[in-house]
């Protein structure tokens, strides 16, 4: 529980991750539930700290139906299960590809994937932003944060995931806002805000020099005046 819940604040934190948690099962993992007498809807609550909705969808249990007595109990598992809509009402394809169609775009609607499909579970780790259950012995474990999800919120934090359309609005609010011509205002009045002009200030000594000049010349003219009487 303590892996789990580590795990699940990455989750909540970074891809907005919130109870009650939506958990896609396949039929390998209700088999595995199954085999190992695992209660799932009573202890997967407890194991993720949080409300779970347990759901599959039509193409799975129809899976499950096709593989005929070796895997009854699994479906009678999946049945209890809410079942989500899928794209394949007419032509059901198999389960895993059928949740991997779910978690398309981005995994919109933030669901889990339980499964015991290796082959599934790797192509799920090529996603950001999925967490993933599996069953080891009579434990259900909850996988860390695969490479994708670590490197696409490394790239969030360095805020190189602002996408293109919300950069351009950023841009546009300024503009309505007048931040970009305060901005461009602020420049001009720094170059006007310059170091003074030495020729003119060669020029204001001169003047002083010749203002300085002027007493003492009255004054020798006063001296000269005196001695003179």
């Amino acid at each position: 529980q303590k892996h789990a819940k580590k795990i699940m604040g990455f989750y909540k934190h970074n891809f907005q991750f919130r109870e009650p948690y939506q958990v896609l099962l396949d039929g390998t993992f209700c088999q595995a539930a199954l085999r190992n007498k695992i209660q799932i809807r009573e202890q997967l609550p407890g194991y993720l700290d949080g409300a779970a909705q347990l759901c599959t969808t039509r193409c799975v249990i129809k899976e499950l139906e096709s593989l005929g007595k070796a895997l009854y109990g699994a479906k009678l598992i999946a049945q209890r299960f809410q079942v989500r809509n899928c794209s394949h009402h007419k032509n059901p394809v198999s389960g895993s590809t059928c949740l991997l169609s779910m978690i398309e775009d981005g995994n919109p609607h933030h669901f889990f994937i339980a499964t015991q499909d290796q082959d599934l579970s790797n192509k799920v780790k090529r996603k950001p932003g999925i967490p993933l259950l599996f069953i080891i012995q009579n434990t259900m474990v909850l996988d860390k944060p695969s490479p994708k999800s670590l490197a696409f919120v490394q790239k969030l934090q360095t805020n190189q995931l602002v996408p293109e359309y919300q950069k351009q609005s950023i841009v546009e609010l300024k503009e309505k806002e007048g931040l970009v011509k305060q901005e461009g205002e602020k420049r001009r009045k720094r170059k006007r805000a310059g170091g003074p002009n030495p020729l003119s200030c060669l020029k204001k000594k001169k003047k002083k020099t010749q203002e300085g000049q002027e007493p003492s010349a009255e004054k020798k003219k006063r001296r000269k005046r005196k001695r003179n009487r």
